[in-house]
């Protein structure tokens, strides 16, 4: 602003040196740059034409060559842009002549404004308003506290009736006058939002349940049982059916726990706001089994169990909850988890028909093919599955308050590991052993943080500032992976290959070695562990050595289970140790004096290696992949092993699922 106005001044000071005129005197009306002028750089008077600028004698080809006034300008701006622009006068435009005076002339008129933009309005373009309805028409009811509560809410309230009548159609039990003898379990009602793999909300769920806290065993019970099929029975099931192009359905069985019959007698209090206003001071005797009850599981297993067995299929010996059907050229697997269902079929028909079996026994429901099973997300393309485990992982950064956490490259560093005396206790045990155990089983589908959880479930009794640091370290590092899963590819090899390795002397409160191992079948990963021995090893040899039987026991087991599925291996199954000496020991009978101690158990590596089931060979440690079960890892060995494990991105087809 102030070069502005300086280049203004300058510019009056040349014209007065250019033409010599006296100071105007007082006029009735004037004009300047600041409104309508012309001539912005004079003031003058329309009463005193010869004080005016066109009163200036000018010789006539002055007069032709001096260039006519700018048009009136329309705002302050273009004006003031006019004025800073405006060529200086030249010294023939100065000379002064005896013309007559010109009349003064007259205030411009302001002109109308000239509108260059074209609007939708000028255009005759028009678009109906479409007012945004920011009030929610669907809100989700929370939670109640209290099943008084719980009654007073309609959506709620109707959870309740479907559950109550549900009971009493199933004939679950039976109004009986109380005694003083009986032992009477007392029930509750558990409020649930049932949502789907997406996290929306299908349907309020609201549960009758006992207290089995309050049963006396021997009395109200007796032996219990979960029917909980093995993670490793699941991925080999998955893996055959992908070598083999079957379809994977997932079944839902509606109140499964119902079903079960019991054997005990079994007293329950009323539930709670359905009280009978006839007997109101009556008890129930359960006829069906309940969830919450100790032998529920049992019960409704037995159920199960004994109405497949009359279709077709059998137990298996190495899984009780894997069930198997063969006939000629027609193949099923029946997996069970409590009351979630997976059925593997060679082909459709046999599917239809063994659901139609089912859901005339049971309140079953064919939910499609396989996508979410037990808190995983299935994905399943042309090139395999994808198993991911992303909104779980997602809810553990949540409930740790670090969803703004920055992310790390390892889940644990390459430093020493943890002590049980390192640090103060944590405030909040709490806290700290619900996300060890929410880890663990986000292990489920990733591996390459097995041994990092293996290390902080260590010290649950008793947790440090630490351990907790570690543990944080771990949600930092599913911060930056939480979309990673478990690939698993069709393959047509049925070899099982392994690797083993131990971190002798590793726990700094025990010097108890740490080993670990990783079984393929095929390129698919169905096997992997990180575990403390029970044992000092006193070389690094026996605690590798011990390694060694431990991963030979897993494939022992793995290979009856494939001969069980009718999938047998067809060659020796291979396992990779880094240790020399380990090696030299599974082969060689000679009882060395370094070894003596050794326990006869695991001795049977010897026997399996001579009948050729096993084979043990050598790797180098740089391939070495279960050193990611044993120790922290560089970031570079980190990242290649974790890609040897399968675990990597979603694929294309499935990155916005």
């Amino acid at each position: 602003m102030c070069v502005y106005k300086g280049n203004i001044i300058h510019e009056l000071l040349h014209l007065h040196d250019v033409f010599p005129f006296s100071t105007p005197t007082p006029t009735t009306k004037s004009y300047d740059f600041l409104t309508n002028d012309p001539h912005p750089f004079f003031r003058y008077s329309t009463s005193s034409p010869e004080n005016s600028p066109a009163s200036v004698p000018t010789s006539p080809t002055a007069s032709s060559s001096r260039p006519n006034p700018p048009p009136p300008l329309q705002d302050k701006w273009a004006r003031n842009t006019a004025v800073y622009t405006r060529s200086k006068p030249t010294a023939s435009t100065a000379q002064p002549t005896n013309s007559s005076p010109d009349p003064a002339p007259l205030p411009p008129q302001p002109s109308a404004p000239i509108r260059t933009i074209q609007t939708r309005s000028k255009s005759g373009i028009s678009k109906q308003k479409c007012p945004l309805n920011l009030h929610m028409t669907t809100s989700i009811e929370p939670i109640p506290h209290s099943p008084h509560q719980a009654l007073s809410i309609p959506v709620w309230k109707h959870a309740m009736l479907d559950e109550f009548n549900a009971l009493l159609s199933n004939r679950t039990w039976v109004l009986v006058p109380r005694e003083p003898h009986m032992n009477v379990v007392r029930c509750m009602w558990i409020f649930k939002h049932k949502t789907n793999s997406a996290g929306v909300l299908e349907r309020y769920k609201a549960r009758l349940v006992c207290d089995g806290r309050s049963q006396q065993v021997g009395v109200d019970c007796g032996e219990t049982f979960s029917p909980v099929v093995k993670p490793t029975t699941i991925r080999v099931v998955l893996s055959i059916a992908l070598a083999n192009s079957w379809p994977i359905h997932q079944l839902d069985v509606k109140n499964a726990f119902l079903h079960g019959n019991l054997s005990e007698t079994v007293y329950m209090h009323q539930p709670m706001g359905f009280r009978d206003t006839q007997h109101p001071n009556h008890v129930c005797l359960l006829k069906k089994s309940l969830y919450g009850l100790k032998q529920a599981p049992r019960a409704w297993y037995k159920r199960f169990a004994d109405f497949v067995r009359q279709m077709g299929f059998h137990n298996s010996t190495c899984d009780h909850s894997l069930f198997i059907y063969k006939h000629q050229s027609a193949t099923a697997y029946l997996l069970l988890y409590v009351d979630d269902i997976i059925l593997v079929t060679s082909s459709d028909t046999l599917r239809q028909q063994l659901l139609s079996q089912l859901a005339g026994e049971f309140a079953m429901k064919d939910l499609g093919p396989l996508s979410y099973f037990l808190g995983v997300s299935v994905s399943r393309t042309s090139k395999g599955l994808f198993l991911s485990q992303h909104r779980y992982a997602t809810d553990i950064i949540n409930r740790a308050g670090m969803s703004s956490c920055k992310s790390v490259a390892t889940p644990v560093d390459t430093s020493g590991k943890l002590s049980a005396h390192d640090g103060d206790p944590v405030p909040d045990p709490t806290l700290y052993r619900s996300l060890a155990g929410a880890l663990q089983y986000l292990t489920f589908t990733r591996p390459d943080i097995t041994y990092a959880v293996q290390q902080i479930c260590m010290y649950m009794h008793d947790p440090r500032t630490s351990h907790y640091n570690a543990l944080k370290r771990i949600i930092r590092y599913i911060q930056g992976t939480a979309h990673y899963g478990l690939h698993m590819t069709p393959t047509s090899a049925s070899s099982l290959v392994s690797y083993t390795d131990a971190d002798w002397a590793g726990c700094p409160d025990t010097r108890r070695s740490t080993s670990g191992y990783c079984i393929y079948l095929g390129d698919n990963l169905i096997s992997w562990s990180s575990k403390r021995q029970t044992t000092i090893s006193r070389s690094s040899a026996e605690a590798e050595y011990r390694g060694v039987a431990n991963v030979v026991a897993e494939i022992c087991w793995v290979r009856n289970l494939l001969l069980e599925l009718h999938r047998p291996p067809s060659r020796t199954s291979l396992v990779y140790c880094d240790n020399v000496s380990a090696i030299y020991l599974s082969g060689n009978p000679v009882q060395h004096q370094r070894t003596k101690h050794v326990e006869m158990d695991i001795h049977f590596v010897r026997e399996k290696v001579e009948i050729g089931l096993v084979r043990v060979l050598h790797v180098s440690s740089k391939f070495q992949i279960a050193d990611i079960f044993t120790k922290g890892l560089p970031r570079v060995l980190f990242e290649d092993f974790r890609s040897s494990l399968s675990i990597r991105p979603p694929p294309a087809s499935t990155a916005g699922v």
